[in-house]
């Protein structure tokens, strides 16, 4: 595998605000579903099919999961299928919510979403 960019959770959330990158989350629905970062999209590892990825235009797509290892297994499938992804947030959701970002999660007495920092 080629190198593997770890991003900063603060250089992901600059992106996210400029727009200038596309964040996929590969953890599972479930996972997803209880808590997530605001923006990024949802294609699981265990169905994870780099060809099916969404063409990110300018963007650049950035992968993400909770820790940061099953990003970097997304990344080796997608180089091994020649689709260019080269950047993951290092640590995951978990860095990020160490950084102080905020996430979406689900309110369990309303079933609405909620922004949580």
């Amino acid at each position: 595998m080629s190198l593997l960019e770890n991003l900063t959770p603060q250089q992901v959330k600059a992106g996210l605000d400029a727009h200038s990158i596309l964040l996929v989350d590969v953890r599972e629905p479930g996972e997803f579903e209880a808590e997530r970062i605001h923006g990024a999209l949802l294609f699981p590892l265990s169905s994870f099919d780099p060809a099916a990825l969404p063409d990110s235009g300018e963007r650049r797509i950035v992968l993400q999961c909770g820790s940061g290892k099953r990003s970097a297994m997304a990344a080796e499938r997608c180089q091994k299928a020649g689709v260019h992804v080269t950047a993951h947030l290092a640590g995951g959701i978990g860095a990020w919510k160490a950084a102080g970002l905020p996430t979406v999660t689900i309110d369990p007495e309303t079933g609405w979403t909620r922004d949580v920092r």
